[in-house]
């Protein structure tokens, strides 16, 4: 007992006395002991255990029977590997590294082999997943007796691969498919690589599972003797990685971009895929490929054809403009976009007529619109010599659509009218063609709307409008552009001075400064960042945005006086030298174009690949222009470099217009990522504020973002207009901004002094819950609230049906605690009091009904009277409202703080979903709760409490049988930018798939309707 040590002892003795009893000294002794006990190694430990038991045992104090001792048992050990009987008499060898430890595995003749790993575990594994770029014949050969183990004890192998450079042997796949019971995806992308990772997971029912993560494929170097470096992982030393893992592993394996390999039916199919993957298919360009299956779009084309139906089937705007970079899929989507027409128009067949300028672009988009429709027969051509027999669906050249063809053709003979490169439609021979026509519905397609005169495509043909434009963020999610490095450079340059005018700088105050005194030290600046970042100066492709002809000439003059060849260009540069500067561009003679406002096709260069941004842009519009003009990928150009020289500026300049451009990160959310230097970005992309660039930034938004009262005011009385759209369109502020903390509409105007009436009593309350209608976005909704909020309103007792459900939902928006009325025509009819809150609510929906972008859908069967649309917006107390559960005298919805409700009346569950809960401390168990698994499936994780055999638990996996259903609700944050409550969207119906795990239980949901494409984009554990 001498290792307790004295100071143990004088902390019992000052604990007990002479009378305490056996019971209470044994107490403190043992309290003591356990102390110390804790401060040992584990094999000390266990042997002063037994000491003092020995000691004891050898002199017992007075103990009852049920206090007797018995020496402690040889230490316990850790499970280092499970033994598994694969056939009588023979057990499973074990992973040299214990089940329960990490390792790195090097292939180096002192590590085991990483095949001799993978066979053992293999030997007692209940589950396999395997993700790698290829699998090689040889490499199969070296695990075939583990796998042959492993299908004959019914152990389920799931195969994610791809055909990345033709490396996979296609006899391997056939046999791991037929010889070893393997469930085996492939992606057939050829655009990009879509995936490059080498990782093993073997699940144990026993719980102690590994995974290996590394450089190796499956092929013999790589599991034998290869320079391999693959870690080795476990769920006991790494457990949130390997949910990670298996999360992310779902999620390809239910992406439609991974499809289920056939040998007997895929075989042609993947043979040729591996030909052209490896360049050794030279008749890849001359086939059309029917195979029945029906293409697909991707995510970022799925959204911009969804927001093309909101502005067709609810906007009933027929003629449509879509603005998408070169290479992103327009002819796709167009064709796409025909297929949902033709399903959907009256005459199932509707005549086509797509215009373009060139024979090559018409010849492969009636190649994609084959392929999309299925159809090897369909569309004829129009160009030169060649004429349409049936001219039903025609490809035309612009210029065989001459006058005296046209004359031929009535107005209406086509139904549907798409127009490629749409830039071009202000030329007489565009121009003829739309004036003659009188389509159902007219497509116009384009990456490039600018025009040369300033003026936009979207505002001379389409009432000012862009039906659906691809978000920049998107298309780098999707690997379609060319990723970017984009740099913020510190240029010392004062802008706070300069005059202001429609929110923007004055021009020629800003060409007076960048060319005057301090223009040298700026350029000579420029110079030295180019030197700093682009590798190679003499080779760049550069263009530099200026702010007038003479700020372009004399940049142009700067650079080619130090030796970079350069050239300025702008509205006033003849034709032939505009595309003599852009010819030698493109061959090297030229390293730089300085240009203004020269934004149309003619520079839409492939090989730039540095973009020097000399003027202040605020606009977000202006700026993905100019960053439009060097994403075009080629195999030559691994990035695109941005030089953003940044100056001191004044306060109403906003930088986050652009950074939220790039990034789609709210403007709070931004804030957060500038501070940590864009933690998040697109594979590739890197944005670096350098030196004070970083705090100028910084210092901007945190201005915005606290626009106070006063600040609205100012600007309001400089725009003199009392309407909020007007305000809005103005100011290039987003509607949001004005319902921070207090803020309002009519408390500014009346600060103004553009409303003279008194406020009558209630007004204030109101107009604090104004912020709880931004998110409306369907037509039935804000029309139901718009006719409530009118000065003829009907009573609440003379509504119809769906009306009231609509009137309780208004109702509870508006006082969330039941604002002390005792029922609904009570509470609606005091709205009749105040005319500036119902007159500002009705100018916010009216203005939100014009913004949103996914199409609702009704909710059917069971649920059809529910005021809810799949695909929209609710806040708590419209959800609580329209499910019934908010009601007089019971459920108030301020009350409401669960994520789950189950409503009697109806028999349904309703799960209110947070994807990212812990926004300020982000942690990566957290992530893996709650995603989606696919655009049809989502995981789901229920409270803590819930256990499979508990009521609830049953409820949720016997739904479908005992006739309850289940709507889904989820939202990406729990707040808005402002510090309001984030709404959810309703996603559904949602039927039970299964679930692991008990308390909580881990259900997957099958989902009625898709997901949106964004939705699908931020709620995946990946995307793209």
């Amino acid at each position: 007992m001498d290792q307790l040590g004295s100071a143990g002892w004088k902390a019992i003795d000052a604990d007990v006395s002479e009378e305490s009893s056996p019971h209470v000294l044994a107490r403190h002794v043992g309290r003591a002991v356990g102390r110390k006990l804790s401060q040992l190694p584990h094999d000390k430990r266990v042997a002063l255990a037994n000491q003092i038991i020995s000691l004891l045992a050898s002199d017992p104090p007075e103990l009852s029977a049920e206090d007797s001792v018995e020496l402690i048992a040889d230490g316990p050990r850790q499970l280092l590997a499970l033994a598994e009987q694969e056939a009588p008499g023979v057990y499973a060898i074990r992973p040299l590294t214990p089940l329960s430890e990490t390792a790195l595995i090097t292939n180096s003749p002192e590590d085991p082999s990483l095949g001799s790993e993978l066979r053992a575990e293999l030997a007692t594994a209940d589950r396999i997943d395997l993700l790698c770029a290829f699998v090689k014949w040889y490499g199969l050969r070296v695990l075939e007796d583990s796998l042959r183990a492993a299908k004959d004890r019914g152990v389920p192998i799931r195969v994610i691969t791809t055909t990345y450079i033709g490396a996979t042997d296609r006899h391997a796949l056939d046999r791991l498919v037929r010889d070893f019971g393997a469930e085996v995806k492939v992606n057939y992308e050829l655009r990009s690589t879509r995936l490059h990772a080498k990782a093993w997971l073997f699940r144990r029912n026993s719980g102690f599972d590994t995974a290996y993560v590394g450089s190796s494929n499956l092929s013999k170097a790589a599991l034998l003797d290869g320079l391999e470096w693959n870690v080795r992982l476990s769920s006991v030393a790494t457990p949130t990685v390997l949910n990670k893992f298996e999360a992310t592993f779902d999620a390809y394996w239910n992406d439609s971009s991974f499809e289920r390999y056939d040998p007997d039916g895929d075989r042609e199919r993947l043979d040729q895929a591996l030909a052209q993957a490896s360049g050794t298919d030279t008749t890849a360009d001359l086939k059309i490929s029917l195979s029945g299956l029906e293409v697909r779009p991707f995510p970022h084309q799925k959204d911009m054809l969804e927001r093309l139906r909101v502005e067709r089937e609810i906007r009933c705007r027929n003629r449509n403009l879509l603005v998408a970079a070169t290479g992103t899929g327009k002819t796709v989507m167009a064709a796409l976009d025909y297929r949902n027409l033709r399903k959907a128009m009256k005459n199932g067949n509707p005549r086509l007529l797509f215009v373009a300028h060139r024979r090559e672009i018409l010849k492969q988009s009636l190649r994609t619109y084959r392929e999309v429709l299925d159809d090897a027969s369909f569309g004829e051509l129009l160009y030169g010599g060649e004429d349409p027999r049936e001219w039903s669906h025609v490809f035309a050249s612009v210029q065989s659509l001459n006058v005296r063809r046209l004359e031929q053709l009535a107005p209406d003979h086509f139904d549907i009218i798409v127009i490629d490169e749409f830039h071009h439609a202000t030329a007489a021979t565009y121009r003829r063609v739309i004036e003659h026509f009188k389509p159902q519905q007219l497509l116009g397609l384009t990456a490039t709307p600018e025009r040369m005169d300033g003026r936009n495509v979207q505002d001379e043909f389409f009432d000012g409008r862009i039906a659906a434009e691809m978000r920049l963020w998107e298309a780098l999610e999707n690997d379609l552009l060319c990723p970017f490095h984009y740099f913020g450079i510190p240029d010392g340059t004062d802008l706070t001075n300069l005059g202001w005018q429609r929110g923007t700088y004055n021009d020629r105050d800003l060409e007076e400064l960048y060319t005057g005194s301090e223009a040298p030290r700026r350029a000579r600046l420029v110079l030295k960042q180019i030197l700093d970042k682009v590798a190679h100066p003499a080779a760049m492709r550069a263009l530099g945005f200026c702010v007038g002809k003479t700020h372009a000439r004399f940049m142009a003059d700067y650079f080619c006086q130090a030796g970079i060849q350069s050239i300025a260009l702008d509205s006033d540069s003849p034709a032939t030298v505009r595309a003599q500067a852009l010819a030698d561009l493109r061959a090297g003679k030229l390293q730089a174009i300085f240009s203004v406002d020269l934004f149309n096709e003619g520079l839409d260069i492939p090989d730039v690949d540095t973009l020097l941004l000399l003027r202040p842009t605020g606009s977000a519009t202006v700026f993905l222009q100019q960053l439009g003009r060097g994403l075009r990928r080629t195999e030559t150009k691994p990035v695109l470099t941005v030089l953003d020289f940044i100056g001191q500026h004044r306060a109403e300049f906003r930088f986050e217009e652009q950074f939220r451009a790039l990034t789609n990160l709210s403007r709070n959310r931004l804030v957060d990522h500038i501070k940590h230097d864009f933690p998040q970005l697109p594979s590739g992309c890197q944005i670096l504020l350098e030196g004070k660039s970083k705090d100028l930034v910084l210092d901007n938004i945190r201005t915005q973002l606290n626009a106070t009262v006063k600040t609205l005011v100012k600007e309001v009385q400089d725009y003199r207009t009392p309407r909020l759209a007007d305000y809005l369109r103005e100011s290039r502020r987003e509607l949001k901004e004005l319902y921070k903390g207090s803020n309002s509409w009519t408390t500014v105007l009346r600060k103004t002094g553009a409303i003279h009436e008194a406020a009558p009593p209630g007004e204030e309350a109101l107009l604090k819950r104004v912020h709880a209608f931004l998110h409306v976005d369907d037509h039935d909704r804000a029309q139901a609230y718009l006719r409530l909020l009118s000065d003829d309103a009907s009573p609440y007792r003379d509504l119809p049906p769906t009306d009231q459900a609509y009137a309780r939902m208004l109702f509870f928006n508006l006082w969330d605690n039941g604002g002390g009325f005792t029922n609904f025509h009570e509470g609606l009819e005091s709205l009749r009091a105040q005319p500036a809150v119902r007159d500002e609510l009705r100018q916010v929906l009216s203005y939100v009904m014009d913004e949103y972008d996914h199409f609702p859908i009704p909710l059917s069967g069971p649920h059809a009277d529910i005021p809810l649309k799949v695909h929209s917006a609710y806040n708590r107390s419209e959800i609580l409202a329209a499910l019934g559960v908010a009601r007089f005298g019971g459920q108030m919805p301020r009350s409401f703080a669960q994520g789950v409700q189950w409503v009697e009346d109806i028999k349904t569950d309703a799960l209110l979903i947070t994807l990212e809960k812990n926004e300020k401390d982000f942690s990566p168990t957290v992530r893996y709760k709650d995603y989606a698994l696919s655009p049809t499936l989502f995981h789901w994780e229920s409270q803590n409490a819930t256990a499979e055999n508990s009521p609830t638990g049953l409820r949720y996996q016997r739904h479908a049988q005992e006739g309850s259903h289940v709507l889904l609700f989820v939202r990406r944050y729990k707040d808005t930018d402002i510090g309001k409550a984030h709404p959810w969207m309703l996603l559904g119906p949602a039927a039970y798939e299964g679930h692991t795990g008990s308390k909580p239980m881990a259900i997957t949901w099958r989902l009625e309707h898709e997901l949106p494409a964004d939705v699908w984009t931020y709620s995946a554990i990946t995307s793209g």
